[in-house]
């Protein structure tokens, strides 16, 4: 690899630092190793070509640019936590990502695993996705945590809520808003 070549890799996995909180290489091994798969069964959940993934993972591209793919991504990095602490096993693990796999950008999990979709009532999960992409899709996590500091002095509820939905995990966002409820 030449030093211009090196120099566009290095750029891309900071962008990805500052949109996903990690360049997506270790985010993707990370799920690869907690929820026991390879890289071909996390591009099928994902929804994305295994070239496409491994580009990510190299830091060949810098970006997810389907918002489905996000979510999904968000989703096994909920359920990556629910198997390290137990509280899911690796049996029904295998079965939330086939529910994951066959999510679409309008329909998440909910807080109980199961499909929510766009008719009834929107679950609390969902509904703090949606803030989440909606942040996330305008502004990088650095830049939204910038503006959260920015924020603090004079609007400390503002810039907790910017720092919790723009940057922060889905589990303290769906504290935060249950929290919050009036």
């Amino acid at each position: 690899m030449d030093a211009v070549q090196q120099e566009a890799t290095a750029r891309a996995r900071e962008l990805q630092r500052s949109w996903y909180g990690e360049p997506l290489g270790a985010l993707f091994r990370r799920l690869i190793d907690d929820l026991g798969l390879n890289q071909a069964r996390l591009a099928a959940v994902l929804g994305l070509s295994a070239p496409m993934l491994s580009q990510l993972m190299s830091g060949q591209r810098a970006k997810i640019g389907n918002p489905a793919v996000v979510q999904r991504v968000q989703a096994l990095q909920d359920l990556a936590g629910q198997v390290s602490d137990g509280s899911v096993s690796a049996g029904e693990a295998a079965d939330r990502m086939d529910e994951i796999k066959k999510t679409q950008g309008g329909s998440v999990l909910s807080t109980s695993g199961q499909t929510a979709t766009n008719s009834g009532a929107p679950t609390v999960k969902r509904v703090v996705r949606e803030i989440q992409s909606l942040l996330r899709s305008v502004s990088a996590a650095g830049d939204v945590i910038d503006a959260a500091d920015t924020l603090a002095p004079s609007h400390p509820e503002l810039a907790e809520f910017l720092r919790v939905y723009g940057a922060g995990r889905t589990a303290d966002a769906v504290a935060h808003y249950e929290a919050h409820q009036n």
